[in-house]
């Protein structure tokens, strides 16, 4: 394994130097790194845990002919700071305030992953008039207990201890396991581009932080909080999502009266990267809608299945 730079080990300054594909600024006190392209109707982009900013490699340059596009870093992840914080949707939702003040946003749409969705809702429902729309992707927040492997991973001291290894075994059998559904597509780019920023001290710490904090599945107050608003929501869903299932999409979905459930076959935790050119067109069409939809008054949820084939 020649070459191999240890987990854990790189500073953040020199690291985001050398990788980061984006700016840098500072929000009380702390570093966050987004990227920004595009013009147009800002659109914000969230990423879910394990991830960055390239979860969405594959959406960005689409999304930004129609959009200006941001896309953060969450604290704890990618190229922002690693300091200890009380983790939790509380702490990114306040991150994703900080942020659209900084950039001036009054307001704007916003599409969240996984966590990153949980965090969507979270902010949405404190701040309203801030959002036009929302696109959830996989998105956290119903009950779902972890899975075995993140709880064998939880366990004090072991998970520090494995994914500190001179080893990718870990991070692989992770992708492999939870976030992608077809195990060809985690080529060895793939692979090395989102786990990079894992390599910044402080990584691991941050991960476990952010998982042991227990938050991700508690959501169900603010999820039902979100129906009783007017904003339009879409969903977004692998078929074959093992770490939130389907189940949960369901669930979430029958809470959100008017918002649609777009469900993508051959895809897991990671749909918009595993079917990127079928989420990028539904996103882009929800997204353009016109603003006379918007006020509409809110009918039944609709659920559509959206088999599209990989180019």
């Amino acid at each position: 394994m020649s070459g191999f730079v240890p987990w854990d080990s790189q500073s953040l300054d020199d690291w985001t130097r050398r990788h980061a594909r984006g700016a840098t600024i500072e929000l009380a006190g702390y570093r966050t790194h987004y990227i920004e392209k595009g013009e147009g109707p800002p659109l914000i982009l969230l990423h879910g845990f394990f991830y960055d900013t390239y979860l969405w490699a594959e959406n960005i340059d689409a999304l930004a002919r129609h959009f200006k596009v941001y896309a953060l870093d969450l604290w704890g992840c990618g190229y922002s700071t690693r300091d200890p914080m009380d983790y939790g949707y509380a702490l990114y939702a306040e991150q994703l305030r900080l942020f659209m003040d900084a950039m001036g946003l009054a307001h704007a749409s916003i599409a969240g992953q996984s966590m990153g969705a949980g965090t969507a809702i979270k902010f949405c429902v404190e701040h309203r008039d801030r959002v036009d729309r929302l696109v959830l992707v996989d998105a956290a927040g119903m009950p779902n207990p972890l899975p075995a492997m993140a709880k064998f991973f939880n366990l004090p001291g072991l998970g520090e201890f494995l994914l500190t290894r001179k080893t990718d075994l870990f991070r692989r059998m992770a992708l492999k396991d939870l976030f992608i559904h077809d195990a060809s597509r985690i080529t060895d780019d793939y692979y090395a581009n989102v786990v990079r920023a894992h390599k910044i001290a402080g990584s691991v710490t941050a991960g476990f932080g952010i998982q042991r904090a227990d938050f991700f599945d508690k959501l169900s107050d603010e999820v039902r909080a979100l129906g009783s608003l007017d904003v339009p929501v879409m969903l977004v869903w692998g078929r074959q999502d093992k770490a939130i299932p389907l189940h949960c999409a369901q669930q979430m979905h029958a809470l959100l009266p008017g918002s649609r459930l777009e469900i993508l076959d051959r895809a897991g935790h990671v749909a918009n990267f595993e079917q990127a050119d079928a989420f990028n067109r539904l996103a882009i069409d929800f997204l353009r809608e016109s603003a006379s939809a918007r006020t509409q008054v809110a009918g039944p949820p609709t659920e559509r299945g959206t088999p599209m084939p990989v180019a």
